[in-house]
C-alpha cells in the first residue's frame, strides 16, 4: 500500500491548463466581436498618439520635453539632462522608436489611471469592495508578465494592442492601491469639518479627499508608468513596435550594439518619466501641509468664536482662566 502511494505522481489530478484553454476558446468564440472592437478602438488611440509624437521633428519634441521638465521641477537640472539625453537618443537613430514606445506607455497609463483611480475611490469608500478586490490585485501583480502577453496575443493578435492591454492589466494595481491608501489617510476631522459645513459626499471627495491624497495618487501614477514601460518593452515579443522590438531583434540576432542602444533608450525614458511624475508628486506633498494648516486654522477660528460666545456668559474670573489656557 505504501509503495503504491509513493509510486503515484500526483495525489489529485487537476487539469487547470485544459480548463483554461477551453475557457479562452469559449471567450474568443463568444465575445470575438468585443475583442475586435477593443482592438480597433485602442489601436486607433495608439495610432493617434504615435502620430502626435513622431510627426514633429526630434528637435521640436526635445524642446517640448525640456519645457515639461522645467515646469515640473522649476530648476535646470532635469531639463539639462532631458536635452542631452534625447539628443543622445536622436544621435543613436532611435528617436522614432523611443516615441513609439512612449506612445504605448502613455496610452496604457491613461487607461490604467482612468480605470484604477475610480476603483481606488470605490475601495476607500466601500469596505466590502476593498476586501474583495485585494486578492484580485495580488493576483494581477504576481502573475508573470509573459502570461499577460500570451493572453493578450491570443485575444487581440500581434501588434500594438496586445502590448497596451497587457501593460494595462500589469500596471493597474498600484493606481488602485495608492488611491485607496491616499483617501484613507486623509484626516477624519477634516472630512467631518467639511460635512459639518454642509458639503455633500461628492464635494467632500473632490474638494477635500482627492486634493489631500494627491501625493499618494501621483505616486501610484508613477508606478503605473514604470510598470507600463517595463511591460511595453517585453511586448516587443508580441509584435509591439518601439524600443522593445529593437531589443528583441538584438537578442535574436546577437547584435550587441543594437541591444545596448535600445537599452539606453529605455533607461532614458524611464528616468525622464520617473523624475517628471515624482516632481509633480512632490508638489502635491508641498501643497498638502498648507491645506492642513488652513483647515486647522479654520477649526481653531471656529473654536475661538465658540469660546468667545461661552466666555460672554461666564464670570470675569472664568473668562480670564480661558484666556490664560489659550496662551
Amino acid at each position: 500500500m505504501r509503495e503504491t502511494f509513493l509510486a503515484q505522481d500526483t495525489l489529485v489530478e487537476l487539469p487547470i491548463g485544459d480548463g483554461a484553454e477551453t475557457a479562452i476558446e469559449w471567450l474568443t468564440t463568444t465575445f470575438g466581436w468585443l475583442f475586435v472592437t477593443i482592438r480597433n478602438v485602442v489601436g486607433g488611440i495608439v495610432d493617434v498618439a504615435e502620430w502626435g509624437l513622431t510627426t514633429p521633428s526630434p528637435l521640436v519634441m526635445t524642446v517640448l520635453f525640456v519645457v515639461l521638465a522645467f515646469v515640473a521641477t522649476r530648476s535646470w537640472g532635469l531639463p539639462l539632462f532631458t536635452l542631452l539625453a534625447f539628443l543622445l537618443i536622436d544621435g543613436m537613430g532611435r528617436f522614432d522608436e523611443a516615441m513609439q514606445t512612449l506612445a504605448l506607455v502613455l496610452v496604457a497609463t491613461i487607461l490604467a489611471v482612468v480605470i484604477g483611480i475610480p476603483l481606488g475611490i470605490l475601495a476607500a469608500r466601500r469596505e466590502g469592495f476593498s476586501t474583495a478586490i485585494k486578492p484580485v490585485l495580488d493576483f494581477m501583480q504576481t502573475m508573470p508578465s509573459f502570461v499577460y502577453l500570451l493572453l493578450a496575443v491570443v485575444f487581440f493578435r500581434i501588434g500594438r494592442v496586445p502590448g497596451v492591454m497587457s501593460a494595462l492589466i500589469f500596471a493597474m494595481p498600484p493606481a488602485v492601491r495608492l488611491t485607496e491608501l491616499g483617501i484613507r489617510q486623509v484626516d477624519r476631522e477634516v472630512v467631518e469639518a467639511a460635512e459639518a459645513f454642509g458639503a455633500r459626499p461628492r464635494e467632500v471627495l473632490t474638494g477635500v479627499q482627492l486634493p489631500l491624497a494627491r501625493a499618494s495618487i501621483m505616486a501610484g501614477v508613477n508606478q503605473v508608468i514604470m510598470l507600463s514601460l517595463s511591460m511595453v518593452v517585453i511586448a516587443g515579443l508580441g509584435g509591439a513596435p518601439g524600443l522593445g522590438a529593437t531589443v528583441v531583434r538584438a537578442v535574436t540576432g546577437m547584435n550587441i550594439g543594437m541591444g545596448i542602444e535600445g537599452g539606453i533608450g529605455v533607461v532614458i525614458l524611464a528616468i525622464y518619466l520617473d523624475r517628471v511624475t515624482a516632481a509633480f508628486g512632490r508638489e502635491g506633498r508641498r501643497s498638502t501641509p498648507r491645506g492642513d494648516e488652513a483647515d486647522e486654522a479654520s477649526l481653531s477660528d471656529g473654536e475661538g468664536q465658540q469660546d468667545g460666545a461661552d466666555g460672554s456668559d461666564r464670570s470675569a474670573s472664568g473668562a480670564s482662566e480661558v484666556g490664560s489656557g489659550r496662551g
